[in-house]
């Protein structure tokens, strides 16, 4: 199929992948309500448009925790990248370094971060949750570190798996799933021959790296199961931040006083996020939540902000609610799996295009510029 937009990947990537894998990044929990609320809320946002104010000196670049970027625009960390492309996590960092913008490797990625980080020239973000086993834990941010990383990326809602009844339905998770992957693999013989035997190993290999041993898909929803903390609170995350020397960013905040906890506790930067719509169906979708962090926090804090942006439009618009940057989550994933680090580098320059013809029109020849004059007043 002809890309001609940012959206058009979502199309590509169905075609391609096993009906498990397509499901697993395009669901969210329960019935789905705030997954579609992400991106219905945010297309409701209506942006003023200015004319005669001569856009010919224009500007993306903007900087996050002293690293400069091309736009203001990461890749956020999403687990099993390396299941929707051969070493996934891999082809989408060179992509967003090539672009100039970070690139943020998850927990339970595939590639383990010895693999990705010595792939680019510029340190890669690395995400981590709270888990049981502290021994993980501890080995894994000092193995960062020795890579390179500067930002962590801690995870604050996601202290039990979401109930994604669509994993069940896909053959992701329940009773014969691993059946249910082989015959979807072998009815998709370019994933499986591309990904499923020249991608191996398909293990989470920063869990593999410290436990000595591979942690294969079908282990994966299990080990998540057994190994994420409920008993979480802010006093866990003290240790962390004392050992961590860099930025420190909390992602999952949703309410103002939570970002304010955020503040007081010490961070360096938050996501306004609702993972996307996998953990809690029914709360606020991010481009609702976002405004009122902002007005709690703004100046005191770095505001970033993931769930529903799928093209420059909803950046821009995500900037005008807030947010100083945003994180790009399923919308890498779905060009990933369907042109591989190509694909992002063109999904990446799709986007940029669309923040160029939005700033454009609206008058912000900044990044800096792009802030709630450009809204229509009197929104919901």
């Amino acid at each position: 199929m002809i890309i001609s937009a940012p959206t058009d990947y979502r199309v590509a990537a169905q075609a391609k992948l096993p009906p498990f894998l397509f499901h697993y990044i395009d669901g969210g929990a329960y019935a789905e309500h705030t997954l579609k609320r992400n991106t219905a809320d945010l297309s409701n946002i209506e942006l003023r448009q200015r004319v005669l104010k001569d856009m010919s000196e224009l500007s993306l670049e903007t900087s996050l925790f002293g690293e400069k970027m091309s736009m203001p625009v990461a890749l956020a960390p999403v687990g099993l990248t390396g299941m929707y492309a051969r070493r996934g996590e891999v082809q989408a960092a060179r992509a967003a370094a090539k672009k100039g913008i970070p690139f943020t490797l998850s927990t339970v990625s595939v590639c383990p971060i010895e693999e990705v980080a010595p792939a680019i020239d510029r340190p890669i973000w690395f995400q981590l949750y709270v888990l049981k086993d502290r021994g993980f834990m501890c080995n894994v941010l000092e193995r960062a570190q020795a890579a390179g990383v500067k930002n962590l990326v801690f995870t604050a809602d996601m202290p039990i798996p979401g109930t994604r009844y669509r994993d069940v339905h896909s053959g992701m998770s329940g009773p014969n799933a691993a059946m249910c992957r082989i015959l979807q693999s072998m009815t998709h013989p370019q994933w499986a021959w591309d990904v499923g035997l020249r991608g191996k190993p398909h293990d989470l290999g920063n869990i593999s790296i410290y436990r000595g041993k591979p942690i294969k898909l079908e282990d994966y929803i299990g080990w998540l199961s057994r190994n994420f903390d409920p008993s979480i609170s802010w006093k866990d995350l003290e240790w962390v931040r004392d050992f961590w020397k860099g930025p420190m960013i909390i992602k999952g905040i949703l309410d103002p006083e939570d970002a304010k906890d955020a503040v007081r506790f010490g961070a360096d930067g938050i996501v306004v996020s609702n993972h996307g719509g996998r953990q809690l169906d029914g709360v606020l979708s991010a481009a609702r939540a976002l405004p009122a962090i902002a007005d709690a926090v703004k100046n005191d804090i770095t505001i970033l902000t993931d769930s529903g942006i799928r093209t420059g439009l909803d950046v821009v618009r995500m900037i005008a609610l807030g947010a100083d940057s945003v994180l790009l989550g399923r919308a890498f994933v779905y060009a990933l799996a369907a042109a591989g680090e190509a694909g992002v580098s063109n999904l990446l320059d799709l986007i940029d295009k669309e923040i160029r013809v939005v700033m454009t029109l609206t008058g912000a020849r900044s990044i800096a510029e792009i802030n709630s004059d450009l809204l229509v007043r009197n929104q919901d």
